[in-house]
């Protein structure tokens, strides 16, 4: 019959489930300038940090750090993703940034202020989100 297999999961409440669910990949070169990316929606937000050619060095969401449902979309959740990408980003050594902000959710100003509060040199701010120039064509006339 032989032994059960037991298979345990990640407990996301605790700082080691955390870490393990962040994707994180350690730079081969020391980089001191960092691109931010705040993708806000209204039922997540996504951060990831890349260097200047757009290598993702760290990305993390406010489901991977554990906050499900509509928790996942709330500026708390934001603020939290971006406390935790801030302390590793100190790590890695980068201390000045451009950040790019993109989409309408409610996480996008939090995400923002808390990486400013972390005294992050950031060097630029853009809103990228994109916008229609003309929408789509309007429906023909009806004929009666």
């Amino acid at each position: 019959m032989g032994k059960k297999r037991i298979i345990q999961k990640a407990d996301l409440t605790t700082e080691e489930g955390r870490a393990s669910a962040v994707k994180l990949t350690s730079p081969k070169k020391k980089i001191t300038d960092g691109v931010i990316h705040i993708l806000s929606t209204y039922n997540n937000t996504v951060i990831a940090i890349t260097d200047e050619s757009g290598d993702v060095l760290m990305s993390a969401s406010s489901g991977a750090l554990g906050f499900s449902g509509a928790k996942k979309g709330t500026p708390y959740a934001a603020t939290k993703v971006a406390e935790f990408l801030g302390e590793k980003a100190k790590v890695a050594g980068i201390k000045s940034m451009r950040i790019m902000v993109r989409g309408v959710g409610g996480g996008r100003d939090a995400a923002l202020r808390s990486f400013i509060a972390q005294g992050f040199n950031v060097d630029a701010i853009r809103d990228i989100t994109p916008m229609p120039h003309n929408g789509p064509k309007p429906p023909k006339p009806r004929r009666v």
